[in-house]
């Protein structure tokens, strides 16, 4: 499907969607960014991300250009066909085919999803406070169908082992979810390491969902593959793509 070195989920999708990750090689960004940034926001070359797009685009032979939101860390859902300009959204529905949901991340969580019958997806953006604000929640309700008829792949993020998180973290999980005690580890004095794939899992199974796939990866400890804000600071951004053929 591709020359870049991208990642295809190993994830049983209907036969007429794809889904890709991308990682952060292949592109042209230099410096902290190298090489496929995919982001505008992080104080890279415009040109390089352009380019670096560009790349993606025509190595997936894409119908169209992927949607780009602004992530603000919420749980707003945006409508694929109804998106325009720089729209404030976590998460992107798309009801049609050629609609590209794509959300960016360098430690946060991806999480995409479709339904079983291969008609609507989604891409979701899930740091710890939209995943405990509900984005993957909202994600599901603009779906519209029922939980048991959609399927999510989590996507890499930052693993166990890095993230850790103050004690309001914690607090604001354990107070929506006593079962959500499970997802953290005693860290540093009074911080925890918290499992971000785990509390995602919680969350997806208490909505109803009985396909999840994923999760594993830690961009924080994989440096020749992912980029890391909390490993780098200053760093690009991957893509997390599902899209509808026909």
């Amino acid at each position: 499907m591709s020359a870049l070195p991208l990642i295809v989920p190993d994830w049983p999708l209907p036969a007429n969607l794809r889904a890709v990750q991308t990682t952060r090689a292949g592109g042209v960004s230099t410096g902290p960014w190298q090489s496929l940034n995919l982001a505008l926001h992080t104080g890279d070359d415009p040109a390089a991300v352009h380019r670096n797009r560009s790349l993606l685009g025509a190595a997936l032979d894409l119908p169209r250009p992927p949607l780009w939101p602004t992530q603000v860390h919420g749980t707003a859902v945006a409508e694929a066909a109804a998106m325009a300009g720089a729209l404030e959204a976590d998460a992107v529905v798309a009801r049609g085919p050629g609609e590209v949901c794509s959300v960016q991340t360098a430690d946060c969580l991806p999480v995409l999803f479709a339904t079983l019958d291969g008609r609507e997806v989604a891409a979701a953006h899930a740091g710890w406070r939209g995943l405990a604000g509900g984005v993957l929640e909202a994600t599901l309700d603009a779906l519209g169908y029922p939980p048991a008829q959609v399927t999510a792949w989590l996507g890499p993020a930052i693993g166990p082992e890095a993230f850790e998180v103050g004690p309001e973290v914690r607090a604001a999980f354990i107070g929506q979810d006593a079962e959500a005690t499970g997802a953290f580890r005693p860290g540093t004095g009074d911080r925890w390491f918290a499992d971000i794939y785990r509390l995602a899992r919680l969350r997806l199974e208490r909505a109803g969902l009985r396909e999840i796939h994923g999760g594993g990866r830690c961009t924080h400890a994989e440096s020749e593959t992912f980029f890391s804000y909390r490993r780098d600071g200053t760093c690009g951004r991957m893509a997390t793509l599902i899209w509808r053929v026909g």
